[in-house]
């Protein structure tokens, strides 16, 4: 026997809009407002109601995004709690969720704000009692209590005279806010008074004095190196928390038997840069906390590389020399860098674990100390220790091992520089020793004539 088969048809719904009342939620009578339902519904209609009054639907085809319905001469009747959606224009219609409820106060000119105090102080610690004054000439009226941000907060009374009292008897953090009251009559609509000013409940927890928080042995480390972040909180037998400023878990913790705590971090790697916070408790219940204390920053660098100049370190005018740059960092960027020269920063992308920067042809302003380092590219990069300095020395004609060298040219093509402690063998210098012999041989002849030329004494 075949089994039946149900097809179930879900139909669409489209997100719920917003509803909003201006100029204000609160409105004496006879003044004016305007509900404001917002949503993507251009093309679509809007309808308006009124929780427990199906007469005051309204409609309306809103040429944009926003449907606003006037009420122009606003009555005690016109108070209560508003939702809207809308709906396309097609049949069957698909509907949008409704949206969350607005309510529109009337309040009465003759109905003033009430006061409204904190008894026996502003400032109440952890566990303590405090009451919650609304005074008002409140006689056979309801008393609404509300805390700003918090609606479960809300709470009502019927006071016997003209004081309301709101006891909260073992005050916790989370009752800690502003709290405002106002009254209302008790008929149906109700006419509400303005809200009171707000007032302020803290929590004055009892506190130690926030530790002092360092790195040794510095707050740059080297990747796969140690560091230990020492918290000294002033007081003995304490519990010590770590944390990492973004991450609200604990880290670490530590029962020290004096007033600091240590804690280790034995092979640093790129995720533990950042910064870090630690405070400090009693070990009771409940415990009496410390204040945070100021973060401190640990910076995570790369090992520095090496750096070398090529063919050697003494270069003449006008010949070439290239700056090598090495580390174990595949896919790094380098900077090279020129002691007291910021205008001679260079950066290189290499293929590989070597950046080479070539100066084709040295001039004085090149001669100098230059150190190079490379960053990892991650976001933020992580950058490595600068290498040692190395002085490139311009010489006036001198090559490495100091014997006097001729002129060279101007410019080189890469990579035809003489080796250095090799003779030159170019046509430039083969015509000077040319010239040099010619020079010399007629030196020689003329020094030989002068010589056999000379008056001889007769013997």
């Amino acid at each position: 026997m075949a089994s039946a088969l149900t097809i179930l048809f879900l139909e669409p719904s489209y997100p719920k809009p917003s509803i909003s009342l201006h100029p204000s939620a609160q409105v004496a009578p006879g003044g004016a407002v305007t509900i404001r339902c917002e949503c993507r519904c251009a093309g679509a209609r809007v309808l308006l109601s009124k929780a427990g009054d199906p007469d005051a639907r309204r409609s309306m085809d809103p040429p944009r995004d926003v449907a606003a319905f006037p009420i122009r001469n606003v009555s005690r009747g016109d108070a209560g709690n508003y939702s809207c959606q809308y709906r396309t224009k097609w049949d069957p219609p698909v509907w949008s969720e409704p949206s969350d409820p607005v309510e529109l106060v009337i309040s009465e000119p003759g109905y003033p704000k009430p006061n409204i105090s904190l008894h026996p102080s502003a400032g109440v610690a952890p566990g303590g009692a405090v009451t919650i004054w609304c005074e008002c000439r409140c006689r056979g009226v309801r008393v609404l209590l509300s805390k700003a941000g918090d609606p479960d907060a809300r709470r009502s009374m019927d006071p016997v005279g003209d004081v309301a009292e709101f006891p909260i008897r073992s005050v916790s953090r989370r009752d800690a806010g502003n709290y405002s009251c106002q009254y209302s009559t008790k008929w149906d609509p109700p006419i509400w008074s303005e809200p009171s000013d707000p007032v302020e409940l803290v929590i004055s927890e009892l506190s130690f004095p926030k530790p002092s928080i360092f790195l040794s042995p510095s707050r740059r480390v080297i990747l796969g190196g140690a560091v230990t972040v020492r918290c000294w909180g002033r007081h003995q037998n304490m519990r010590f928390l770590l944390y990492k400023v973004g991450n609200l878990n604990v880290l670490q913790d530590a029962e020290p038997a004096g007033d600091m705590a240590e804690f280790p971090i034995r092979n640093v790697s790129r995720r533990d840069a950042g910064s870090y916070s630690c405070q400090y408790s009693t070990k009771s219940d409940p415990p009496v906390w410390s204040e945070l204390s100021d973060p401190v920053e640990l910076v995570v660098a790369e090992p520095k590389p090496n750096i070398s100049l090529h063919p050697s370190r003494r270069v003449a005018l006008g010949r070439a020399v290239t700056i090598r740059c090495e580390c174990r960092c595949r896919e790094a960027r380098f900077l090279l860098s020129k002691a007291g020269d910021p205008d001679t920063r260079h950066l290189m992308d290499p293929a590989g674990d070597v950046a080479e920067f070539p100066i084709r042809s040295v001039s004085r302003r090149n001669a100098g100390s230059y150190s190079c380092q490379y960053s990892i590219k991650s976001n933020p990069p992580i950058w490595s220790e600068p290498s040692d300095l190395v002085e490139l020395v311009v010489a006036d004609g001198t090559d490495p091992d100091g014997t006097q060298q001729p002129d060279p040219p101007m410019m080189e093509p890469e990579g035809e520089a003489a080796p250095p402690g090799r003779p030159d063998f170019t046509h430039a210098n083969i015509a000077r020793l040319v010239l040099g012999a010619g020079g010399l041989l007629v030196l020689g002849l003329i020094l030989a004539e002068a010589y056999y030329s000379r008056p001889r004494e007769v013997p």
